[in-house]
């Protein structure tokens, strides 16, 4: 049997979201952003990595995790980046992770808020691809008007035991090795979660958000925002990624002011989580560069 994983980092209600902190004491401060369908704990094993160089701030987006739902019932990016950039305000300028969706989430926040970012990394970042694979199209497909909802409805049908274990699956490049620890918490939080009135409203919301980046134009098109951010930025592919096309990771080369990319092959789409040791390696590089006044790469 694998050592146990370490106990999720305790949270509390800041504002109007949970919010999981490690320790106090770090020199700096980071927040972290999960993806679709995914909560604070994603970040679990990261934060311990990084607890020594920053004090770690994980939220559950608005009806996500342990976070009620919006008052407003906004899960569009915006909604979303909202609710991170008061998070921000809370914390002070922070170094910014972000998975998926929460990639996209913290996108709109360096740009838009660039006096709350000193760092952003990208783990994944869902922007927009015209070319999406298999997962994405699925997402899509979910989010369409009455569709989402009877598909929330018969996926609630089928035990958490099999939903969690095609979950992973699809983001691990290996599921195998998901600790059975973390496989059964997740499965009891599964379960937690189908008895909340809120749960298929939100992740509805949230796919019908990400979906709808996909077809915005103008300035607040995710990619020209990309391109307006001043932040030092790290972006993290796995090359077994099913669900993000790890070839997207050039057109961020391309994007990015300050940009390194980092492309992991036995990593899928949820690096963090499969090898946090690694992507904590090139975290910290990056903050030190920050903290140095040293672009990660000159363009």
């Amino acid at each position: 049997m694998p050592t146990a994983p370490i106990p999720h980092w305790p949270g509390r209600t800041i504002g109007s979201v949970h919010v999981r902190s490690t320790p106090d004491g770090a020199p700096e401060q980071a927040v972290f952003v999960h993806g679709l369908a995914g909560s604070a704990t994603n970040w679990t094993d990261l934060m311990d990595e990084l607890k020594d160089v920053v004090t770690g701030h994980a939220i559950d987006l608005p009806g996500a995790g342990f976070s009620p739902a919006p008052a407003d019932g906004d899960y569009t990016v915006a909604g979303h980046a909202r609710a991170v950039a008061g998070l921000l305000e809370e914390t002070g300028p922070s170094h910014l992770f972000g998975n998926s969706l929460g990639g996209a989430v913290a996108v709109r926040v360096a740009a838009t808020r660039p006096d709350l970012v000193r760092s952003l990394t990208l783990i994944s970042p869902a922007l927009p691809d015209l070319m999406p694979r298999y997962g994405p199209a699925r997402i899509a497909a979910a989010a369409t008007p009455r569709l989402g909802e009877w598909v929330a409805a018969k996926m609630r049908m089928i035990p958490a035991e099999q939903r969690i274990s095609a979950s992973f699956a699809m983001v691990w490049a290996d599921a195998e090795s998901v600790h059975p620890e973390r496989l059964r918490e997740a499965v009891d939080e599964l379960r937690r979660r189908d008895g909340l009135p809120h749960a298929g409203a939100a992740m509805i919301g949230s796919a019908r958000g990400i979906v709808a980046e996909y077809f915005r134009r103008g300035e607040e098109n995710l990619w020209r925002q990309a391109g307006r951010i001043q932040a030092p930025t790290l972006i993290v592919h796995g090359r077994r990624d099913r669900l993000v096309r790890p070839a997207m990771a050039a057109k961020a080369g391309r994007t990015f002011r300050q940009v390194r990319l980092v492309l992991l092959p036995r990593a899928g789409h949820v690096a963090m989580m499969e090898m946090p040791q690694v992507v904590a390696a090139e975290a910290r590089r990056l903050i030190g560069e920050t903290r140095l006044g040293n672009a990660p790469l000159a363009k």
